[in-house]
């Protein structure tokens, strides 16, 4: 049977920050979300990058499993948002079962398809709070949280393991008062989770949004602090 192809936007070969160990990261296009903060607004669309199968996307990583599997490493599916292909990505998570590659899906949890059945194939979950109230996660990222909900409830029944990772942005998301209210919300809403990570908002794809000729949502917003961010870590999360 011919295989159905996916939209791969880019591949990296080294990526340290994306799961344990060394990662290949996947990026897949679409993504339904607009979060002021997102770098990537190049893979937004559905129908960029490079068309693959799933088989010709397993040769390319293969190439690269000296390197990670040495290190507990694997493959992460990321985008733009990798639920939007979830055909092609569970075609993908298949392969990589067969094969006895690591996978990780690095999801804001807003995507189509049946989310049960590619969980069952998922080894690990980063799973990216947006934002913890409704009205919050609506005006960050344009769309209600009905679909991360859902989302959410397949996490719960097929009990893959999550860490979580939330962006700190200056004057939004770095109060004292916001962590605590995170750190309620992963435990009483999130499930599965055995691991927390806070991000730095940066700026690195400012330029993209300027050169696409789409205005910037935090445009004048500074770059987080890492060592504030590192000691919000400490204080909330590495306890």
């Amino acid at each position: 049977m011919e295989e159905k192809k996916g939209f791969v936007h880019s591949i990296e070969s080294m990526g340290l920050v994306d799961g344990p160990g060394i990662r290949v990261v996947v990026f897949l296009q679409g993504c339904q979300l607009r979060c002021q903060f997102c770098h990537n607004p190049d893979t937004w669309s559905g129908q960029g990058g490079t068309p693959m199968t799933p088989s010709e996307l397993l040769q390319k990583v293969e190439r690269f499993r000296a390197y990670f599997a040495r290190s507990g490493g694997g493959v992460t599916f990321s985008g733009g948002e990798p639920l939007m292909q979830p055909e092609f990505l569970l075609a993908c998570l298949k392969l990589c079962r067969q094969e006895g590659i690591h996978t990780c899906l690095d999801t804001a949890g807003c995507g189509l398809g049946d989310y049960d059945e590619i969980l069952q194939y998922t080894d690990l979950i980063l799973y990216d709070v947006k934002e913890i109230t409704e009205k919050k996660y609506k005006a960050l990222t344009g769309r209600s949280w009905d679909e991360t909900t859902r989302f959410l409830q397949a996490v719960r029944r097929t009990q893959t393991p999550v860490w979580v990772r939330h962006v700190v942005v200056p004057g939004l998301t770095d109060s004292d008062e916001h962590m605590k209210a995170l750190q309620a919300y992963i435990r009483d809403v999130v499930p599965n989770v055995t691991k927390v990570e806070l991000l730095p908002y940066h700026k690195l794809g400012e330029n993209k949004y300027h050169t696409m000729g789409i205005p910037y949502p935090l445009e004048g917003t500074p770059a987080m602090d890492r060592k504030q961010v590192e000691k919000l870590q400490k204080r909330y999360f590495d306890v």
